[in-house]
């Protein structure tokens, strides 16, 4: 009888190890673009597609583009950490003040490329930021290529030509930034911007080119001030690629090493990659248009960069009332952005 019972929970044990073993799990993913944007053909769907194949389709993503699962572009951070959504791609600047430690990198004329503002990101937080995201595991971190300024009536060539414009900016950090250059800063997430810029809230915006096509932008303002590329960029902001916590926690050991291969340090660089490459497919929306383009020179560029120079000591001034060194944090992160090649 003994044997028998012995066997009984063994053939038990080993069914219900078969059982986990083949669990299969649908994960819901949330975020802001349509299914025509950038991020969503080659970041979100490739992402998914991946994870599928290498777990034999027993981890799979229900996907809900362009908001469609409800709720606004900043509350995103909270669902994917509450579980009302598994995964997620969102910007923590669309919650002003929430996550002031990666703010460092949406500082003006910080970055150079996505690419290797991705890497420092990535390495950045880790030491000193992932405090901010409790209930989220980061599987990514970036930042995007280059922002520009794109306006409807008239082009912006110097300092002064910021002065009466109303300009849609991303974050905090970008909404001061259009402060001291001398603009109104509104502050939006980016499906607001076409009912905005239709509407006359506002004149213009900061954007990389690659999403501007997917919500046709391009066809909404006439001019384009593009920065000298001898410069870092105007203005960068930083993206996250988070899944709940708890989900991933629930995984069988087996999905939790598809998940772990597919995210970090590779994946935040490949991404950043990514953004860097969608810059001409983007511009040339634009330029099919016939609208107008203008460089900025470096020379130019000099007056703004000391327009916005106090930005960093206020930055600065921020983080150390919140008990951490924000001098050291922001040596740390342009040490990062030149060991990875971007500053």
């Amino acid at each position: 009888m003994k044997t028998w019972i012995q066997c009984s929970l063994a053939a038990a044990a080993a069914s219900l190890a078969m059982t986990a073993g083949a669990q299969e799990v649908t994960l819901k993913f949330h975020h802001i673009w349509n299914t025509q944007a950038m991020a969503s053909q080659r970041v979100i769907t490739p992402w998914c597609d991946k994870v599928a194949a290498e777990s034999n389709n027993r981890l799979k993503c229900q996907i809900f583009p362009a908001m469609s699962l409800g709720g606004t572009p900043p509350q995103l951070v909270d669902q994917v950490r509450d579980g009302v959504t598994d995964l997620t791609i969102t910007l923590p600047g669309y919650t002003a003040g929430r996550f002031p430690m990666m703010e460092v990198f949406e500082l003006p004329f910080m970055t150079r490329s996505a690419e290797s503002g991705a890497q420092a990101a990535w390495d950045y937080l880790q030491k000193h930021a992932l405090k901010e995201f409790p209930g989220t595991k980061i599987l990514a971190v970036w930042v995007h290529d280059q922002g520009y300024v794109h306006t409807r009536e008239r082009p912006v060539r110097t300092l002064a030509d910021f002065k009466g414009l109303k300009m849609r900016a991303p974050t905090r950090q970008t909404n001061k930034l259009l402060t001291k250059l001398g603009a109104s800063p509104v502050g939006m997430p980016l499906p607001a911007i076409p009912e905005a810029v239709n509407k006359g809230v506002i004149d213009g915006f900061l954007l990389p080119w690659e999403v501007m096509p997917s919500l046709r932008l391009q066809e909404m303002v006439k001019f384009h001030s593009e920065t000298d590329p001898a410069k870092p960029a105007l203005y960068s902001a930083v993206f996250i690629f988070g899944m709940n916590q708890a989900k991933y926690d629930s995984l069988p050991a087996d999905l939790k090493a598809v998940v772990d291969r597919n995210s970090g340090m590779a994946l935040s660089k490949q991404i950043g990659q990514i953004w860097d490459d969608s810059k001409a497919a983007g511009r040339k929306a634009a330029v099919d248009r016939g609208n107008t383009f203008y460089t900025v020179p470096a020379s130019e560029l000099e007056n703004w960069i000391a327009a916005s120079a106090s930005l960093y000591d206020e930055w600065v001034a921020d983080i150390d009332k919140r008990g951490a060194s924000g001098k050291a944090l922001l040596q740390d992160a342009r040490d990062l952005l030149e060991k990875y090649g971007g500053k």
